[in-house]
């Protein structure tokens, strides 16, 4: 099978970890199609023989990363209270096919630290190794654990309803 073939079957992977991260279906259809031009521009860099998923995921890493250092130099801030910008730009759509757990856990991760969120997501949802986690992020398997540990326990706590600046206690 051709990598052009074989990278078609890891898109609905892609695509779920996208939106987990991100949080905005739009903007992780983006980062899904950036990731894939990517990988089809570089196919030729390609290992063959070694974890396409992981080869992928690195690659939508990198893009994320970029996309995020891009965006914060040049983002605006806009007050709630400011006059000028309607109300209604500040409205988001709902979503109520979800169900609250589903929303309760989607709010959690997106209040943990990205490179927590990025190892609980890449180990819970997309089911890798933490090896190939580790080669996916450029770090060293031990921070995988450390970040997932700390990932797990600040989820626990967040859906439990511990208030998001508290200090944190490990219930055992």
């Amino acid at each position: 099978m051709d990598v052009r073939d074989e990278l078609m079957e890891h898109v609905p992977r892609l695509r779920r970890y996208a939106r987990a991260l991100i949080n905005n279906r739009d903007l992780a259809d983006d980062l899904v199609q950036d990731t894939l031009e990517r990988a089809l521009g570089r196919t030729g860099m390609f290992q063959a023989g070694t974890d396409l998923r992981a080869w992928l995921f690195t690659i939508m890493h990198n893009v994320f990363a970029n996309q995020a250092r891009k965006a914060s130099a040049r983002a605006v801030h806009v007050a709630v209270d400011d006059d000028s910008v309607a109300e209604s730009e500040f409205a988001v759509a709902s979503e109520q096919a979800r169900s609250l757990e589903m929303r309760d856990l989607d709010y959690a991760l997106q209040r943990l630290p990205m490179e927590q969120r990025e190892v609980v997501l890449l180990v819970g949802l997309e089911e890798m190794s933490y090896a190939d986690v580790a080669l996916a992020l450029n770090i060293p398997i031990g921070t995988v654990m450390s970040r997932l540990s700390r990932g797990r326990e600040r989820l626990r706590a967040l859906m439990a309803g511990a208030q998001p600046g508290a200090k944190l206690q490990v219930v055992r």
